[in-house]
C-alpha cells in the first residue's frame, strides 16, 4: 500500500495490509519501550550531573579566588607570560559507550609522565600560583566527568526527540491510514458480495422461469 491514494479492493492487498499493521503496531511496541528505557536514562544521568556539578562548586570558588590573588600580586601579563610557557602535563581520552543504542563519549584525565610535579619555574611566581595549579589540575577529572554527564543527556534528549516523533508517526499517522485501508477494503468487498448475490439471485430467477416454461410447452405437445 502506497500513502497517500486509495487501497485496491482485493482480498490479497487486504492480507498485505493486516501484515503491514501488525509489524507497525510490533514497531511501536519496540519504540515506547527505547522511550521509557531513554527516560529512564535521562533521569540517572540528570541525578549524576548534579551530584558532580556539586562536587566541582566549592573548588570553582577557592580556583578563583586563587587566580585572583595571583593576578593580584604577579600581574596579568606575568602570570599569562608563565600559562603560555608552561608545557600541558595532562591531557584526555575520549572513548565512546553506547547506551541505548547512542553513541555516549566518556572522558578520562590522564597525567602524563613527569605530571606529578608542577611544571614552571618558582622564581616568578607565588604560593597563589601554585594553589591555583594545585586546585585546577585536582578538579579536571570531575569538570571533565559533568562535561560527560551533560553531553550524555543531550544526546539521550535528542534520540528521545526522535524516537517520539517515530511514535507520533505510527500513532497518527501509519496505523490510522492500514485502519481506513482495511475498512474500505472489507466494506468494498461486502458490498461486492451484495451485489453478486443479488445478480446470482436474479439469474436463478430467469432460469427458473425458463425451466418452468420449457416444462410448460413440453406437457403442451
Amino acid at each position: 500500500m502506497s500513502f497517500g491514494r486509495r487501497a485496491t479492493a482485493t482480498k490479497i492487498e487486504l492480507i498485505k495490509i493486516r501484515r503491514s499493521m501488525q509489524v507497525a503496531k510490533m514497531v511501536h511496541k519496540i519504540l515506547d519501550d527505547k522511550r521509557e528505557v531513554l527516560l529512564k536514562k535521562i533521569d540517572e544521568m540528570i541525578e549524576e550531573a548534579n551530584k558532580a556539578r556539586e562536587d566541582i562548586w566549592s573548588p570553582l570558588g577557592d580556583i578563583y579566588t586563587a587566580v585572583y590573588n595571583s593576578y593580584m600580586s604577579l600581574g596579568t601579563s606575568t602570570l599569562e607570560a608563565v600559562a603560555d610557557s608552561t608545557p600541558s602535563i595532562m591531557e584526555v581520552d575520549v572513548n565512546v559507550r553506547r547506551i541505548v543504542d547512542v553513541k555516549i563519549p566518556t572522558l578520562q584525565v590522564k597525567t602524563r609522565e613527569g605530571g606529578s610535579h608542577l611544571s614552571y619555574g618558582f622564581t616568578e611566581t607565588n604560593a597563589s600560583v601554585d594553589k591555583a595549579a594545585k586546585l585546577i589540575k585536582n578538579m579536571l577529572p570531575g569538570v571533565c566527568k559533568a562535561a560527560e554527564y551533560e553531553n550524555a543527556i543531550f544526546s539521550l534528549a535528542k534520540e528521545l526527540e526522535r524516537t517520539q516523533k517515530l511514535i507520533n508517526a505510527l500513532e497518527f499517522v501509519i496505523i490510522p491510514q492500514y485502519q481506513d485501508a482495511m475498512y474500505f477494503i472489507k466494506a468494498t468487498l461486502e458490498e461486492r458480495e451484495r451485489e453478486e448475490f443479488v445478480r446470482l439471485k436474479k439469474v436463478k430467477v430467469v432460469l427458473d422461469k425458463r425451466k418452468a416454461s420449457e416444462q410448460e410447452r413440453a406437457m403442451a405437445k
